[in-house]
């Protein structure tokens, strides 16, 4: 079945994979993290992405630089009081450091011949190819944080097996609202001020949901020691 999907997904076209991401200059403060724009950085790179590469990731502003948005994290209650905004450089340290910012679809495609197969009663069909668009998209968010990675200079640290890799042996980590370390699903709405999803098809419904359903999004943190926790 699974070799079936790929085949009818190359032949007809069914799966349309399109991105869009970003750099950004933040700062943290506190359980926030500040976003400034864009266009008052300079980029030292030659891919665009406004970073200094290597494995100390930074921006460098052109004059004092206009605060943007700001993300709210929570922290952990106990354990070791974790929260997001401590894996960026906070506004004492004078430096600004950089957030990845992505979005991924599949497209609408999948997602209507599923639902035709649903209302066909067809649903060991429905199921299938339902699941089959979803782990598309996962697998294409994957796929662009490594490039995502490679951009930012540290893909030497990925490990060098599939297995590994689903084990988090890679530099930084991609935390997705709605997720354990990030809950509040609103936020969500904060990324599509960042990368305008609907120059790509994408849109938030009324209860911050992403349409096409197979789509997501997600922030890019690079600190070695930004790893998945709870709240």
């Amino acid at each position: 079945m699974f070799e079936d999907l790929k085949r009818r997904a190359l032949e007809t076209g069914f799966l349309e994979a399109k991105i869009v991401y970003g750099y950004f200059p933040v700062q943290a403060s506190g359980d926030e993290l500040v976003v400034f724009h864009v266009d008052e950085f300079k980029c030292d790179a030659t891919c665009g992405c406004g970073a200094s590469h290597g494995t100390s990731v930074s921006m460098k502003p052109k004059s004092a630089p206009r605060e943007w948005l700001r993300f709210k994290f929570p922290r952990q209650e106990g354990r070791r009081r974790l929260c997001i905004a401590d894996f960026f450089r906070d506004e004492q340290s004078n430096q600004y450091d950089v957030l990845g910012v992505q979005l991924v679809t599949v497209g609408s495609k999948v997602s209507k011949l599923a639902e035709e197969l649903r209302a066909a009663n067809k649903y060991q069909d429905y199921l299938y190819l339902h699941g089959f668009g979803v782990e598309s998209a996962e697998a294409l968010a994957e796929m662009w944080h490594k490039r995502m990675r490679q951009e930012l200079g540290f893909s030497s640290d990925d490990a060098t097996n599939i297995r590994e890799l689903f084990q988090q042996k890679y530099r930084g980590s991609r935390y997705s609202f709605g997720y354990p370390a990030c809950p509040n699903l609103e936020d969500r709405r904060l990324i599509a001020q960042l990368l305008q999803p609907e120059q790509i098809g994408v849109s938030l419904s009324e209860n911050d949901m992403l349409v096409p359903e197979q789509s997501t999004d997600a922030i890019v943190v690079h600190h070695p020691q930004a790893k998945y926790f709870d709240i």
